[in-house]
């Protein structure tokens, strides 16, 4: 009786564990590499099909006539989309509202004064305009990261004013400064936000304001495997492991998925995945730095953090899950309006520019341009220094690939 009930007891364990790892067999295994060497990929084709359910890309309007009078001929104060037709200008405002507003108020009255269009009194009207400058920036000058895929505000939204992957500066348990006790920013089931931590781990919980606002380093790892003067802690990369749990787990990928399991750190033996996370790593930096920290006075505070931040963007907030938005299908690409500024028409009845006399001596050379300022780095908001966070990183060349 008594090995019945200690194999029931066991048994019992047994399945308490196997149902904490949180997925269940069949996994299925996709080889990347040499066998053997751990190159490869495992995904679960249960939690797959739900993602597949999540990530449909949104309504696409019918395209517009590019011809006819300018959008902002025809309407006041349109800054931004002012090289469209008053049809693609109208497309796009129709695809934002079914896009980002409530579905209690899908109508132009979310951003827009009903009784005055041009007038800016809502938040939400000079909110818009400055992710209208965003998409197009991103679709034009980003391409190292979104390639030709691009983005549209769908990418984010997905049907809702705010996007459900955003991120706000953590205020920490209120121990951060403790003598005795401090958690040190980790250590913890659930954040100062309430939110369960990366990975459901002890990692330090907030690693987006040292590296998504901040420029501070991340990568940790020496160039040779005995010490020869790399002074960077356990500590440190813990931090640096919290973003790549906080990436790994937004894309639905392993580490293997940019990585090599032989050589980590190795560029040159690297997928090309690990140079599109590069690039965006900073797409991300450049993006909260640029658009939404310079809106934090534009917001109201229902929309702020318990710190009167703004939301700002991490990996999860397009990708959702999968390795790409919708798992690689294309939305942007049915919008032109959002690659970018379009070239002015070109009027057929205008003179044709007159050539230039060639100079009969030689111009002298230019002088070379001044160095630009370097611009300061983002004030760190999630008290790192307090909670003995990677602050202490030495900073290396940001423009090398070597500086992850």
């Amino acid at each position: 009786m008594k090995t019945q009930i200690r194999l029931i007891g066991a048994l019992s364990i047994a399945l308490g564990l196997l149902v904490g790892c949180g997925e269940r067999p069949p996994i299925d295994v996709q080889q990347i590499g040499y066998r053997g060497t751990g190159m490869e990929q495992n995904v679960n084709p249960r939690l797959r099909e739900q993602l597949k359910a999540v990530n449909q890309v949104g309504g696409i309007q019918p395209p517009a006539d590019a011809s006819g009078p300018l959008a902002k001929d025809i309407y006041q104060n349109v800054q931004v989309l002012s090289d469209l037709s008053v049809g693609e200008f109208t497309r796009v405002m129709l695809s934002m509202t079914e896009w980002v507003a409530p579905e209690d108020q899908k109508n132009c009255t979310y951003c827009h004064n009903g009784e005055n269009y041009a007038d800016e009194s809502k938040y939400q009207y000079k909110v818009a305009r400055s992710m209208l400058k965003m998409t197009r920036d991103i679709n034009t000058n980003w391409k190292s990261h979104v390639k030709q895929t691009g983005v549209t505000c769908h990418t984010c939204h997905r049907g809702g004013p705010v996007p459900q992957y955003v991120w706000y500066a953590d205020p920490g348990s209120g121990r951060e400064n403790a003598f005795v006790g401090t958690r040190a920013g980790q250590n913890s089931a659930v954040t100062g936000l309430g939110i369960t931590t990366i990975g459901h781990s002890s990692l330090p919980y907030d690693p987006y304001s040292p590296f998504l606002l901040g420029d501070l380093n991340i990568r940790v790892e020496g160039p040779t495997a005995l010490p020869t003067g790399n002074r960077r802690s356990i500590k440190q990369a813990e931090w640096t492991y919290s973003l790549m749990v906080h990436m790994s787990n937004s894309l639905g990928v392993n580490c293997t998925y940019c990585h090599n399991t032989r050589a980590w750190a190795d560029w040159a033996q690297s997928t090309p995945q690990r140079t599109v996370a590069w690039h965006g790593i900073r797409m991300a930096r450049g993006l909260n730095n640029q658009y939404l920290v310079p809106l934090t006075d534009v917001f109201p505070t229902n929309r702020k953090g318990p710190l009167g931040d703004v939301a700002k963007i991490n990996c999860q907030t397009c990708h959702q899950g999968v390795y790409k938005p919708y798992f690689g299908e294309s939305m942007a690409k049915a919008y032109p309006e959002l690659q970018g500024v379009k070239a002015a028409p070109v009027d057929p009845n205008a003179a044709p520019a007159e050539t230039a006399a060639p100079a009969e001596a030689t111009a002298p050379a230019a002088a070379p341009a001044a160095t630009p300022a370097v611009a300061d780095k983002p004030k760190d908001s999630s008290k790192m220094a307090q909670r003995g966070g990677p602050t202490a990183i030495a900073a290396l060349d940001a423009g090398t690939p070597g500086r992850l």
